[in-house]
């Protein structure tokens, strides 16, 4: 059985206008997590290690305050377009449209105002919570009226998130969350003692402003074949890496399936990752700084986190030869993530 209860977690600032945020608290047995409606943010996912001790396994903020600043999209769920879309360009039915650069030359997670810095109108469901946002045509630059509904259900040890969207306009979408990860528990040092294995064959060489180069590379005798289990530390050494910011291109099929698997030996505790997604853009906190305060007053240092962000693409938008993110008017954009928790 699953629990489900809301609450009030503040008011947005008035240059903001001033809504109220909601927290909504989803419980069972063996994982807690609490999302806001602003943003569709995780703030808090609890789970059990092997001696059934819980601990809060995603980095965040204790208040509203911080969410509101600037930060790393912690818990977001971000779009139109999750990652970048190179100069913030591209062309739909011969129109060419500019999105607002938010990532050096590059449009980054939907730009200035995303679907992370927005509220959404929740519906509480028996087992989750479901929000609803329209975005409308011309947001950011995109074209359309976007209806938009995120889903969270908590079954067991399994967070589904199902993402569903309706446009007016031919528009790209693909629509992801970006919880920051850390097994040991939020405010632990580093990631280092992680074993993580990614099923990709390829991944997405990128240029030095991050967008792919057009490259579908294969990972066979690189620093990027993680097929099998891989301890994070000693293979970031290994390979000469600073840290993986990149697209792993996934089996194109409509089922779900295991894309990701992460294992932290010293809690046993372990994390899948199934999607119905093209992609996974395996991300290592490679921009934290220990300049953000989080949860409990601890300091988010580099290599601190990772994230596992299912999505299109980068800049598919602008490569006729990646997976189609356009979607059409009549169609439906359906996609959705599992993340399975246990102990090892």
């Amino acid at each position: 059985m699953t629990a489900v209860r809301r609450e009030a977690f503040g008011r947005m600032p008035p240059e903001e206008g001033g809504g109220e945020v909601e927290k909504f608290i989803l419980q069972s047995d063996s994982v807690k997590v609490e999302i806001l409606s602003l943003g569709c943010i995780i703030t808090t996912l609890e789970t059990k290690d092997r001696d059934g001790k819980f601990s809060d396994v995603v980095l965040g903020f204790d208040t509203l305050e911080g969410y509101t600043r600037k930060h790393p999209f912690f818990g977001a769920v971000v779009g139109r377009v999750a990652n970048r879309i190179a100069k913030g360009r591209f062309t739909v039915d011969g129109k060419e449209y500019q999105l607002f650069l938010n990532n050096g030359p590059n449009s980054l997670h939907g730009g200035a105002k995303g679907f992370d810095k927005v509220l959404w109108s929740p519906e509480v469901l028996p087992d989750g919570v479901r929000f609803f946002r329209l975005s409308p045509d011309g947001e950011e630059g995109y074209p359309g009226d976007l209806k938009v509904w995120v889903t969270y259900t908590l079954n067991g040890r399994q967070l589904s998130i199902s993402y569903r969207a309706q446009t007016s306009k031919t528009t790209p979408i693909s629509l992801t969350n970006h919880a920051y990860f850390n097994l040991a528990g939020q405010g632990s040092r580093d990631v280092y003692d992680h074993e993580i294995s990614i099923e990709a064959d390829s991944y997405l060489p990128v240029d030095d402003t991050k967008i792919p180069t057009g490259e579908v590379a294969a990972v066979q005798g690189t620093g990027f074949d993680l097929r099998q289990p891989v301890e994070l530390g000693k293979h970031l050494q290994k390979f000469h890496l600073d840290g993986f910011d990149h697209n792993f291109c996934l089996q194109q099929v409509q089922s779900p399936h295991l894309v990701a698997r992460v294992c932290h030996p010293a809690t046993g505790r372990t994390m899948e990752v199934h999607t119905t997604q093209p992609g996974i853009q395996f991300y290592t906190g490679n921009n934290l700084d220990g300049s953000l305060k989080g949860k409990g007053g601890i300091t988010y240092p580099k290599h601190s986190a990772f994230c596992l962000e299912t999505q299109n693409w980068p800049d598919a938008v602008n490569r006729p030869h990646f997976p189609n993110v356009l979607l059409q008017p009549g169609e439906e954009y359906n996609h959705t993530t599992w993340l399975v928790f246990n102990t090892a």
